[in-house]
This record gives structure tokens, sequence and C-alpha cells, in this order.
């Protein structure tokens, strides 16, 4: 199975060098609007996205009107029919408005004739001769997405150059190939769930193995802090202030980007630590529901975070999945019991008010959310009858036998 990830690098690009990748970047523009422009039409039926079509219909012209070589004027011919395609089942496939592609920025995207990979630089085909820039990396990349996949283990594969704010970064596509998970795998039982709870405050993610990661609180914080700084500048008013907003906006973006990378880091972890095969989250939707009244940014983190998770689990062949949330946080998780109250709980305690089991509320929580989808696989007759539930001191089997850590193996 092919894993794809998407790495960002900021190069250091020759001074001398900015105004032919200028050139390109308009150029290549053009030839992406060019195609835009001869495959759309107001008729929806009649928007022409195949790309072989588009190309007979425009190579030659962009040809002789750019100087862009033949490879870069076929990436501008893709993303315009990829482009000219999504706009067209908008409209028929969902029912919705869509107005033709209109190509504005500073990108253009190259394939493995235009860019040549080293350790420490690429070389990239321009309207001239071909431009060399350095990568930019942190001096400290530890845990940092080129640490992850920057390796021999990852093939690179296109890549999209942007220019923003007069600085240059290279959007790498790398590939490599995993194994599946082997459900088949008597050592997993036909699949072992690790259940996680999101949380707009206190812990951000707690796992049904009682692992309690990240901090919501701080998090907030964070973002309140950023929020009030941003306030006092805008007041301000003067283009230094506009500046420093700028500047504080993209510090506090990476930062955030950071920290939720290593909180899904450290659950994909705790999954492969305990032999998981899958990840159950509540469905997302219900948390922006339940958190209505909370401020878009917990929103986007939680959401960032599932998709952080998907894609590091992927590489182990580890599945995510979504189970319907309701009663999670009010059921208690302990054996047979499963009674439901919502006296049950009462801020960080959950207290069971049938069979007196006593544990934190986000811990139960999380068991709960994973053993929703055990049951879902029992239920769903997917022939994984025998899955289990990961907890901190064994598992549990969807027929309600417990093994302790111990006996696992």
């Amino acid at each position: 199975m092919e894993v794809v990830r998407n790495i960002q690098l900021k190069l250091d690009v020759p001074e001398d060098d900015h105004s032919v990748l200028d050139k390109t970047f308009e150029q290549f523009r053009y030839a992406a609007q060019h195609v835009a422009d001869a495959g759309w039409s107001d008729d929806p039926t009649a928007i022409e996205d195949t790309k072989n079509t588009l190309h007979d219909q425009t190579y030659t012209e962009v040809r002789e009107q750019t100087s862009l070589q033949a490879s870069l004027v076929q990436s501008a011919r893709n993303i315009a029919a990829d482009a000219l395609g999504t706009c067209k089942d908008r409209i028929l496939d969902d029912g919705k408005k869509a107005s033709k592609p209109e190509f504005r920025g500073s990108v253009v995207v190259y394939n493995g004739r235009t860019i040549t990979y080293h350790d420490d630089h690429v070389t990239l085909a321009t309207v001239g001769d071909r431009v060399t820039a350095e990568f930019v990396t942190p001096e400290d990349d530890e845990g940092t997405p080129i640490a992850e996949y920057w390796t021999d283990e990852w093939k690179k594969k296109e890549a999209t150059l942007h220019k923003r704010d007069g600085k240059y970064y290279l959007h790498i596509a790398v590939e490599k190939d995993v194994e599946p998970a082997d459900s088949s795998d008597d050592s997993t039982e036909n699949g072992v769930v690790l259940g996680v709870d999101l949380n707009v405050d206190g812990y951000l993610a707690v796992t049904s193995t009682g692992a309690f990661l990240g901090n919501a609180d701080y998090l907030n914080h964070r973002r309140d802090e950023y929020e009030r700084r941003r306030g006092n500048l805008q007041q301000t008013g003067t283009r230094s202030a506009h500046l420093t907003i700028k500047s504080i906006g993209s510090r506090f973006a990476r930062w955030s980007a950071d920290y939720l990378h290593r909180v899904s880091k450290a659950i994909v972890r705790e999954a492969v630590e305990n032999d998981c095969t899958a990840i159950a989250f509540e469905n997302l939707k219900h948390i922006r529901t339940r958190i209505s009244n909370a401020s878009k940014f917990q929103q986007w983190a939680f959401r960032e975070l599932h998709r952080h998770v998907e894609y590091k689990a992927e590489e182990h062949g580890i599945d995510v999945d979504d189970v319907a949330p309701a009663y999670t946080s009010q059921r208690c998780s302990h054996g047979e019991c499963g009674f439901t109250h919502e006296d049950n709980r009462d801020g960080d305690e959950f207290e069971c008010l049938n069979c007196g089991k006593e544990l934190h509320a986000d811990y139960n929580a999380a068991r709960n959310i994973g053993w929703r989808l055990v049951q879902h696989w029992l239920k769903s007759g997917a022939g994984r009858g025998t899955s289990q539930l990961a907890l901190k001191s064994g598992t549990l089997k969807a027929n309600g036998d417990y093994t302790p850590s111990a006996l696992r193996g």
C-alpha cells in the first residue's frame, strides 16, 4: 500500500534568480488560465476537463506564447483540467454553483523532469536557466516532518513551488510502501481498538490505555494571548503594527501545528505499543455541535489532530474510525455494568451510581469510545467477533472476556 505525505521546505533562492522565478510563476499562471478559459462553458455538460482534449486545444498556442518547457506546460494543463473537473462535478453531481477557475498568486507545479532533489538543495526548471536553491531547515528538527519524511525510506515525488511575502517555499510529496495490517493475525484476534477522547479543557486527548496527552488549557491560553496581542496591534493601526500582526500570526500557526503534530504522534505511538489495528474517535460533527459555544480555533484543533492521526496511523497500517458519540461520557465502562446516567460524571470525576466504579471521566469516555467501535464490528458481522478494546491493564474482547496485560501474547 502506497502512503503519500506532504512536507514544506523554505528555500534560500539567490537574489539574482528571483526575477526568472517570478517570470516562471507568471507564465505558468497564464498557461493554466489559458487552458481553463478553453475548457469552460456556461453549460456545465459542455465543460471540457479531459486532459488529452485540452492538450490538443491549447498546447501549441501556450508553447508559442510562453518560454515554458513542455513538462511545465503539461503541469499547468493538468491543474487546470482538475479545477474544471471539480467545477463540473460540483454543478452536475452536487447541484451547487461554480464559476470558471481563476488562477492567481505565485504557484508552479514540478514533476520528475523539472525538479532534481539533492540532500540540501534542489534545482528547478524555469523560463530561463535552471535555478539552484538550498533548503532552509531548523537547527533542531527532532519531531518535525523533515526528520520524519526526508529520509531514504520516502521517495520524493511531485512538488509545488510557492512565493509568499517575498519568500519561496516548496511543498513536496513524498511516498513509500507500507504493509497493511493483517487482521487475521492471531496476536490481534481480528483487531485491537484504541479509544481516544478529545477535550476542550484539561487534557487534549485521553486514550483507553490511560495515556493523558497534551494540554487543551495551555493551547487555548496561547491562542488567547495571540488574540489579545493582535487586538492591541489592530488598535494601533500603523503599517508596522500590521506587519507585526502577520509575523506573530505565522509564529502562532507554526507553534500550534507543531503542538498538534506532537500530540497526534503520541496517540499513534500508544496505538503501536499496544498492538492496535484501529483508533476510534467520537464523530467530529458531534464534537463541533457539543462545543458550539467554543471558539472556531478549538474546532480547527480537533479537526487537525484527527487529520494528523489519520496519516500517521496509515504508515503503520492502523485504521482510524469514528463512532456515534451519544452518552460516552455518562456510561460506565467497567466490566458488564454499562449503567448510563448524567449524574455519573462530575467534572473530571466519574463514579458509577450503579456499581460504584471510580475513574477519571475522560479515561472512562475513551474506553466507551473504543468499546463502541468493537461492538459495531461485532454487530456488523464483519468477521471481527474476537476483536478487543485496549485498556490500561489489558484488553477486553467483544464477548466481554478480559485478558490482563501479563497474559497477552
